[in-house]
């Protein structure tokens, strides 16, 4: 899975440095390389693009891939990248909803209409539509509150990133219940993004995210993050060590995943998705 940024400022170069590619452009270099793999956005800034053309590169994809596109979508957080797409980053939740609302619009209808706040078309195709119907899963991002009102309208899943299992448990959950209840709809599943960082020695555990620590520490995250309903989890390397923005992250990347999916075979005795 990918994440997306399109105009490089300093903000964005702090976190993620040059050359980033774009999203869509290497999933379908992906899915023509694969096979079985489901691939996805971890995740797409509605704001960025049109709804018009952001649900037609889904629906591409999705074709390409066979219906293995997973859809993660964000508000976005780089206000200076906003600034420079000249999108007003205070509006970009209100944004994203009436985006969102116009791509369901989109990809329910073969002529599509929509009247929004944002954005307005009328007598419109999209072609192709996508395999999945009535389209990719959609993986809401973002832990606050309009985010998880955002998960419970929009998405298949809520996607939250860098979490600690205690505060999902605890106060997440109940809260996208809640939430869900008032709506009157289904309660999204869980699909959360955490680092992967693996120590030697065992990190305190009112200091740690989820997914940071010895193996047999993340490994009791997984089971606890299974047992509250997690279908999928995504392990960000990124934060792994402090040679991350090196040309040799990649094989470090793939050594930390080896480790941990042989230890988790290890202590149950089955292999891992």
């Amino acid at each position: 899975m990918t994440a997306d940024h399109i105009a490089l400022t300093e903000e964005v170069l702090e976190e993620y440095p040059a050359p980033y590619y774009e999203p869509f452009t290497n999933l379908a270099w992906l899915a023509a390389h694969t096979e079985r793999i489901e691939l996805g956005t971890t995740v797409i800034v509605v704001p960025y693009r049109n709804p018009l053309q952001l649900a037609h590169l889904a629906s591409n994809l999705d074709q390409l891939s066979d219906g293995r596109f997973i859809f993660g979508v964000g508000v976005g957080w780089a206000k200076s990248e906003f600034d420079a797409l000249g999108i007003p980053f205070e509006k970009r939740g209100a944004i994203t909803d009436d985006y969102l609302s116009a791509m369901e619009e989109i990809w329910a209808n073969d002529v599509a209409s929509y009247q929004g706040e944002f954005v307005s078309f009328r007598d419109v195709m999209v072609s192709p539509k996508p395999v999945q119907l009535p389209h990719p899963p959609v993986w809401v991002g973002g832990s606050s509150p309009p985010a998880l009102r955002r998960a419970v309208r929009f998405g298949n899943a809520w996607h939250p990133i860098g979490i600690r299992t205690d505060w999902l448990r605890d106060e997440a959950l109940p809260r996208l219940v809640e939430i869900a209840e008032q709506q009157g709809k289904p309660v999204p599943a869980i699909s959360p993004r955490i680092f992967c960082r693996i120590t030697n020695e065992e990190i305190p555990e009112d200091q740690r995210m989820a997914g940071e620590g010895t193996l047999e520490q993340i490994h009791t995250d997984l089971v606890e993050l299974s047992d509250m309903g997690s279908e999928y989890v995504l392990f960000d390397t990124k934060r792994n060590n402090e040679s991350s923005n090196s040309s040799t992250h990649h094989e470090e990347a793939w050594q930390t995943l080896a480790a941990l999916a042989e230890t988790v075979i290890d202590l149950e005795g089955e292999s891992v998705r």
